[in-house]
């Protein structure tokens, strides 16, 4: 089992963020989390990287038992995460190269010589990630696209058992999204860590992402098997307007009726 929550709350300046949340993720299941803005998506990740301690509830992430076990730095090193916040605190000045080394040690900026294997180990991430020709440049000369592809890549250099993609296509044109998602069912396909991936837009569920949790209020409105949750008649009554979903091939599209 890679998380258990079990009726979990937070409980932030007075206001609940997080309520009655009941969620499991087994090993191998590759999940979305879909919410709209304020939804709470941003609270539940911190909590599952050990940021937040829930308010009342239990949870368990990668066999560590929140408020038995010794958590923070211990648990994130098992928990790679590509977010804006990890995107804004790269040095602009380190090369794709050095930002994907730098995730073997957890650190921002690279302090310490890699090891030969570690070396052939980022470059096989980058070549994974098709951005192996641009390893050479800095970080802040790669358009959007190209800095989240290394954030991946970096993120998979300490072999996590969980990888957590918070909105890593905002921003991005169509191209650059497609080119993305792309490189991620690669990962999904040759990588074995489990896959959660946060968004607000159903386009984004890519075949591999056979579960998904939908999110609302700071509560669980529905969790299940995708083809399951992303229907017309269940994501109507979730956005609260008619909507009309259509799986094209293995990935859902949707639009208002």
């Amino acid at each position: 089992m890679i998380l258990d929550l079990e009726k979990v709350g937070l409980k932030k300046s007075g206001k609940w963020i997080l309520h009655d949340i009941d969620w499991t993720i087994n090993q191998g299941e590759h999940w979305v989390i879909l919410g709209l803005n304020g939804a709470g998506k941003t609270a539940l990740l911190h909590m599952l990287c050990a940021y937040y301690f829930p308010t009342i509830g239990k949870v368990q992430v990668i066999g560590k038992q929140f408020g038995q076990d010794i958590l923070g730095e211990q648990l994130r090193q098992q928990i790679g995460i590509v977010s804006s916040k990890i995107k804004d605190r790269m040095y602009g000045s380190d090369s794709a190269y050095q930002v994907v080394l730098s995730g073997g040690f957890a650190s921002i900026g690279l302090y310490e010589e890699p090891t030969d294997e570690m070396r052939a180990k980022a470059q096989q991430l980058l070549k994974d990630l098709k951005c192996f020709h641009y390893a050479n440049q800095t970080f802040q000369t790669l358009s959007q696209g190209e800095q989240q592809r290394v954030l991946i890549a970096r993120a998979l250099m300490g072999d996590p058992k969980l990888l957590i993609l918070d909105e890593p296509t905002n921003g991005l044109d169509f191209i650059a999204r497609e080119a993305l998602l792309e490189s991620i069912e690669n990962i999904a396909a040759k990588h074995s860590p489990t896959i959660i991936y946060v968004t607000h837009h159903v386009e984004e569920i890519l075949p591999e992402f056979n579960k998904t949790l939908l999110l609302k209020e700071g509560t669980v409105f529905g969790k299940g098997d995708s083809r399951d949750m992303i229907t017309s008649t269940r994501l109507s009554e979730f956005f609260g307007i008619s909507v009309e979903v259509s799986w094209n091939g293995q990935r859902p599209s949707i639009q208002k009726k």
